[in-house]
């Protein structure tokens, strides 16, 4: 396909003209008579480019173009008229149109311009991410962490962020996959649909084809009215399938076949409910060893798996535990209304020497917890609870005369002297993990440095 176009002309004989010249020619091709429609249309719908009559009755083809690049730079707009005028021309090009073609059309001078300005928008939009990417203004709000592996996953995300290709996330429970879906698409082509969730492994397998299918009215017992199901429900959304390695084998065929004809049949319907939804799945099992042991359908699998993402424990993440720690302090702080700012260094340590085996999801509920109840503006190790405090976190020992324990000084000097190593001397993201202000983490490098020159 060469692109999806709308065209739109009060004349519904031209619409179904040019509908069928570029259907041959390779598009998809939607049309509208009404210029109000076409608006509507435009902002529930992926297109790739717009060709509008000039003049039509309620609205000319002038102010559409106006109206459609104030709200949709990206999309190029193509003007037909039977006036080719240098006036028009003007006028055209002062309404943000990429082109205009004169009457009587021909369907390959047509083509040929929205080929040129589907490749355009392509282009910007390539240049644009390109952009953003290299300035490092590509932010995901939810994905907070420096280290190699969360770098990648996050430029992986970038790359998929306007596809529709089928995405399956894939980590420990606890790692934040639903939040990884959320950002697709609150990010993505989709955001202006709904975001449908559904935990496969929450519903018993009935319950769950109720929901994803939908059901007629009198379908089963007590089904007193009619129930559009999820899959529909996401229309021109996201529709994110969790834990979809628990979903029954006995779903798994007809899960394959919507996804494969975008159609749904509802429980006891007689006809097909057309669906337009991004899939996200994801999965803390191995699909692939559950398709080797027939737990899972390989065509499903593939069919999920067009792009995917694996998510990193968090014992992997190094010095991003305490990113995410700092983060939950403001977070749980603010909400609770505690003047807690920070960790403690013998508190920040023994963070880093966890495994945390529940991720991501464990060290929120930790902090949340130590915020509440904190003695002081920094959460200490009392604070934490009793498992993290007695994990096999090293002791921290000396070298020297002063014996097995080091003074608090000391242990705090490490803490920070690790803290700057980890994230490069990057002075003001090491003050933002210790809950310190720059100028407070300047004097205590300057008296370290001074100590240094005076031993």
């Amino acid at each position: 396909m060469n692109g999806r176009i709308l065209a739109v002309d009060d004349d519904r004989s031209m619409c179904e003209l040019l509908e069928a010249g570029l259907v041959r020619a390779g598009y998809e091709v939607l049309w509208r008579t009404a210029p109000e429609e076409a608006l509507d249309l435009i902002a529930t719908r992926d297109l790739d480019a717009i060709v509008t009559d000039l003049q039509m009755r309620s609205m000319n083809g002038l102010e559409l173009c106006a109206r459609i690049t104030a709200n949709h730079p990206d999309l190029p707009v193509v003007v037909l008229t039977a006036f080719g005028s240098q006036e028009t021309a003007v006028g055209a090009i002062r309404a943000g149109a990429y082109d205009f073609i004169t009457k009587p059309i021909e369907i390959d001078a047509v083509d040929l311009v929205l080929r040129r300005a589907v490749q355009h928008r392509q282009l910007r939009q390539e240049v644009k991410r390109l952009r953003e990417a290299a300035a490092g203004q590509v932010s995901f709000p939810g994905l907070i962490g420096k280290s190699p592996v969360m770098q990648r996953v996050r430029e992986l995300i970038g790359r998929v962020l306007d596809s529709d290709a089928s995405v399956l996330i894939s980590g420990e429970t606890g790692t934040g996959k639903e939040v990884v879906a959320r950002e697709l698409h609150h990010r993505g082509r989709h955001q202006s649909g709904p975001f449908v969730a559904i935990n496969c492994a929450a519903l018993p397998e009935p319950l769950l084809e109720s929901e994803l299918f939908g059901h007629a009215r009198g379908a089963f017992t007590d089904a007193h009215t009619a129930r559009t199901g999820l899959l529909v429900q996401a229309s021109r959304g996201t529709i994110f399938l969790d834990e979809i390695g628990e979903l029954a084998l006995g779903l798994q065929p007809k899960l394959l076949r919507a996804l494969e004809e975008r159609t749904v049949r509802p429980i006891g319907g007689t006809s097909e409910v057309a669906f337009d939804a991004r899939v996200i799945a994801a999965t803390s099992l191995d699909l692939e060893a559950a398709v080797a042991q027939g737990r899972f359908r390989e065509d499903l699998f593939f069919r999920v798996n067009v792009v995917q993402i694996a998510l990193p424990p968090l014992r992997v993440r190094g010095s991003d535990v305490l990113l995410l720690a700092q983060h939950f302090v403001k977070q749980h702080a603010e909400q609770a209304g505690r003047p807690v700012v920070g960790l403690s260094a013998p508190a920040a340590a023994v963070l880093l020497s966890y495994s945390w085996p529940g991720n991501v999801r464990e060290l929120k509920n930790c902090i949340e917890r130590a915020v509440a109840l904190a003695h002081y503006d920094q959460i200490t190790v009392d604070d934490l609870p009793e498992r993290i405090r007695s994990s096999n976190a090293p002791r921290v020992r000396a070298n020297d005369d002063f014996g097995d324990l080091l003074p608090l000084e000391e242990i705090e000097r490490r803490h920070i002297t690790r803290v700057l190593e980890a994230v490069g001397e990057n002075k003001t993201l090491a003050a933002q993990i210790l809950g310190l202000d720059r100028k407070t983490l300047y004097r205590k490098l300057d008296r370290y440095a001074k100590m240094d020159l005076d031993s």
